[in-house]
Parts: structure tokens; sequence; C-alpha cells
């Protein structure tokens, strides 16, 4: 099965140097090879402890600023005063606040209530009460400041938490099913090996200077929850006939301004095995991935030039010494991913999925989902890659209550359709690349289409993704609905907040078995004000003119551009 996006992704041209170390050498080609090769950006620890958070924002030099704290899962955050149509033509210390967004890096996405009081107590004492639970199972936190870091990591550490390569060009957050290890219909548990990646490989200087991110995936579940084909890596659990349950191995996807779907390479990997294929594939980016132009630094542009068959030979031969057997691709997804309402453990109890508006919370928030799993008896949560929370190991006459009390704090195990199914980046309010609001827009969008479309029936859900800039944090490719944020011209001729509009996408799940990007449709803008219209129209026209059991998705692709409008 191909499911790449064919002619999107191109490699680069024969005859000039790619800054490809085993092939060009390991000579700098640009400033942020230069500052990585200087000095190993996991060095920038000591620093802002013994140095900057004592000396304060103005002490740190601009290659530390802007370059090597993200490997501590700090990014300077954006001024507040200024407007989305300044934010191309200005420059990092011009946007940059002297403030900090912190990712607190939770791979698989699994907490401890423990934990989760510790981040929602950081977030009240240093960060305003702010945290949004990320499409990357990650929490993150706005107005940190430098000088609070030392004391913000004694407690994360304290309780097993770590903001190590949290961003950066190296291997950041291990995606992973939500349910590992309590599912009913599990295929296998992904625990093991997120738990050994994180274990052998995070902060290990030797993969720490990469081209560019590197994405990981480990789902056993058959929801196929892990957004496996926009990964860098994915290991998805299947059953091989003859060698029983492991993973079937995904390489090269990733979104942003050149979308490609992963691809298989049609091996079968075993759990004993799944770290050190890890370990070769992150190797293989690392010595033949680009790092001339950071626009062409993903690992999909170099699966673009490989081919599916070249990277798997050369992740046998060079990186792993054994070959690895053919097995099967994954099954369809028999049902959606998000795990959001009751479900049934394999232990008699149940998990609740609930959610947030567009993934934003608080440390208040937060704290009282820690005071109300503890009161029902769990002491676990997880995090999803579709900004949901989960209650794990609630006692089955538990249940009732613990939604009630959630619905309080404006968390649902039953949210409306767009409620359920709207994502959206952070957006202008914090991040220096967007040039719209998102989460607000988001927010007050999802409000009015449970009002306008009250009296609509969808029989599969339509999703809606929102983002503030072509970077595709919220994954607008694969959405049916997916909007990236643009400054438009409005009738007053003022500049104001707006979207390009693309359709139809998605991800495998259990309304399609292969995923694919969404269509544009030329001239197709909406601004933030018209957005809860324009979403009606198109809903209506889809109710009104789609074949029996069809998928917005395949609708939009059919239609003709009049009935996008």
């Amino acid at each position: 099965m191909n499911t790449s996006a064919p002619a999107r992704v191109r490699p680069p041209r024969e005859g000039q140097s790619k800054g490809q170390w085993l092939v060009d050498g390991t000579t700098p080609l640009n400033h942020n090879e230069e500052f990585k090769a200087e000095d190993n950006p996991l060095n920038v620890r000591d620093r802002i402890i013994n140095v900057y958070a004592k000396e304060g924002f103005d002490s740190i030099p601009t290659d530390d600023l802007h370059g090597r704290f993200r490997w501590m899962g700090l990014y300077t955050q954006r001024r507040q005063d200024i407007s989305g149509s300044r934010t191309a033509s200005l420059g990092p210390d011009e946007l940059s606040d002297k403030y900090f967004m912190l990712r607190v890096r939770i791979d698989g996405g699994a907490a401890s209530t423990e934990q989760l009081r510790t981040i929602a107590q950081i977030s009240i004492d240093f960060a305003r009460d702010t945290a949004d639970i990320s499409d990357r199972q990650n929490i993150q936190l706005h107005w940190i400041r430098v000088e609070d870091m030392p004391e913000i990591w004694r407690r994360l550490e304290s309780v097993g938490l770590i903001t190590t390569e949290a961003c950066g060009d190296c291997p950041r957050v291990v995606l992973g099913s939500p349910v590992a290890g309590i599912a009913a219909d599990e295929i296998i548990d992904p625990t093991p090996v997120i738990d050994q990646i994180v274990e052998r490989f995070i902060g290990d200087p030797d993969i720490s200077n990469l081209p560019r991110k590197f994405k990981s995936a480990v789902t056993g579940h058959p929801s196929l929850d892990v957004v496996h084909e926009i990964n860098d890596i994915s290991l998805v659990g299947v059953v091989h006939p003859e060698l029983g349950p492991g993973y079937d191995l995904w390489v090269g996807g990733g979104l942003s301004v050149a979308p490609r779907l992963a691809e298989r390479l049609g091996v079968f990997v075993t759990e004993a095995q799944a770290p050190e294929v890890w370990h070769g594939v992150v190797r293989i980016f690392r010595d033949y991935g680009y790092r001339r132009l950071r626009n062409k630094a993903r690992l999909k542009f170099l699966l673009a030039e490989w081919g599916p068959e070249k990277f798997r030979q050369v992740l046998q031969d060079e990186y792993l010494g054994y070959e690895l057997p053919d097995g099967p691709p994954p099954a369809p997804a028999p049902y959606a991913g998000d795990h959001v309402g009751v479900h049934d453990q394999k232990d008699g109890r149940k998990f609740i999925g609930f959610a947030p508006t567009v993934g934003r919370v608080s440390g208040t928030i937060l704290s009282q989902v820690a005071d109300i799993a503890e009161a029902a008896g769990s002491q676990r949560v997880r995090f999803t890659p579709h900004q949901k929370i989960l209650l794990l190991d609630v006692p089955g006459d538990e249940v009732a209550g613990v939604v009630e009390a959630m619905r309080e704090l404006g968390l649902f195990a039953d949210p409306s359709p767009f409620r359920r199914n709207t994502m959206a980046c952070t957006g202008i309010q914090f991040c220096k690349l967007a040039f719209v609001d998102t989460k607000d827009t988001a927010t007050a969008t999802i409000a009015e289409l449970e009002n306008r479309l009250s009296d609509v029936k969808l029989e599969l859900p339509i999703t809606l993704n929102l983002n503030g800039c072509p970077n595709s944090c919220a994954r607008i490719q694969t959405a049916d609905i997916g909007l990236k944020g643009q400054i438009l011209t409005g009738a007053d001729g003022e500049p104001e907040f707006g979207y390009q509009v693309h359709l139809g996408g998605g991800l495998a799940n259990s309304d399609r078995e292969d995923p694919g990007l969404g269509r544009t449709v030329r001239g197709l803008k909406v601004s933030a004000e018209e957005l809860p219209a324009y979403v009606e129209r198109v809903v209506r026209s889809f109710v009104d003119s789609r074949d029996k059991g069809e998928t917005f998705s395949a609708w939009a692709k059919r239609s003709d551009e009049q009935a996008l409008r």
C-alpha cells in the first residue's frame, strides 16, 4: 500500500552538496549546523541553571536563546503587542518576549496523578495558570521566566518528568497509545518499547544533533491511535502469522509546507528488536539526512529520494546487521482512536476519555482532574494525540460521578461533534510563527456551530483543524476541513484574521482505509468572523448532496468547487 503524496516532496538536485554527513562530510553548511557543531545543545542546561537563571534574560546569547534552549523544551514566546501582519517581516529578537513556552515531555502520554498535580502547581506558581494539551501528548506552559527554570526542573524531576529534547533537532516525545496496557482489544502493549527508547536514547549526545526534528510513535491498539502516517517513524501493532504480535514499520511522514505521508517498509519488528530498529532509523537520519537547507532537512525528503526498498536495505545492512522478515500491514481501524467516552479495560474497570475545548486547560483544572481521579480510586491519566485526556482504572460504580465532575470543569465524555473533533495549535497568542488567532477563534466557532447545526445529524464526524501558520502543527492537511492561518484584507481595507481552506484530508481510521491529503479550492479563503457561517454552509451542502454512507472527505474530493464555497 503506497500512501505517499505524489509530487509533493522533491529531493534536492543532483550535483550539489546536501549536507549528508556520510556523503558530503560534516562541515556545517548553515548557521543552525554551526551552532550545533560548536557546542552540543544538551550542554545548555548547565548554563541555564548556573548562569542565565542568576543573571536573567538579557544575559542569554542568541545561539542559546533561539537555538539550544529548544533542546530543553524552551521557546521564547511571542510579544503580546506584535500583530499577525508583522509576523513575516520581523526577526526572532523583535518577535520574542522575555518569557518562554515550556514543553513538558510526556512520552506515551502517560502520567500519574502525582505528576499531573506537579505540572498543575508549576502552572499556577510560574506560568500564570496556563496549560495546553498538545497534539503530541505534551503539556505546554507559557509565561515561564528563565530565573524559575532550576526550581521547575527540580519539581518535575522529583516526580520523574523531564523537558529534555522536548523541542529541537533531536528525537522528540514518543507518541504512544493512550490505552497502552489496559485496552481489552490491544494487540501488543507498546509501553516496554517506549520506556526503553526513552531510557536508552533520550539525552544521548550521539543522536542529539539531527538535521531537523524527529517524531516517533508506537501503538499496539487496533484503532491506530497515534497518527502513524505523519511521523518520521511509527511502529504499529500487528500479528505476524508465524511470529505472533509485533510491529509494522513506517517511515518518512510529515506535514508542514511539503506534506508527505509515511510509507511502510514492509518489515515485521519484534518487541525485542523495536528499540534497536528505532535507533537505526534515527541514525540513518543523522548520517544521511539533508542538512544544507532547513526546508529540506526532514526524513521525508530522504525517503522521497531513496524509496522504501533502499531505506530498508540500508537499515538492515548498515545499522542492524541482520534482515527483518516481511510482515503484514495493520488492519483498518474498527473505530475512532480518540478514545472519548466510557470504555472497558481488560481488568474489568473503565477508562473514560474527555474532550477539553481545543486542548486548552489550566493548572487549576489539571489539579482538579487529579483530585477527581484519586477520589474515584484512580492514579493514572493519559493524554492523546487528539488533545484529549483519559482517566484510567475507574470502577464502574464511580463512572457517573466522574463524568459529571469533569463536565463541571469543561471536560466532556459526550461532547458535541465539533467540540470532539476540532483541534487548534497555539496560534498568535504565544507563537512567533503565527499570523492569526486559533484557540479563541476555534472555541467561538464550536459554540456557534453547536447552535447553527443543532438540527443536523452527522452519522460520521467531520474534523475541523485550525493552524496559525503554514507549519501544520494542528495537521490541517489531514482534516476534513483544515484551516491555514493568514492575514486577509477586510472590506474596510484593514488586515484581519483569515484562513486558507483545505478540504477532504484524513488519516486511516474507522471511516477510511487509506489516508490522504486534503485539496485546496482556488481562492477559497474565509475570515475568522465568517468561519462559522462557512462551516455551516459546507456541512449543509454535504448533507444535502452526499451519497448514502459517503464520508465528508470522499464528498469533498468529488464535488465541484461551487459546492465547497
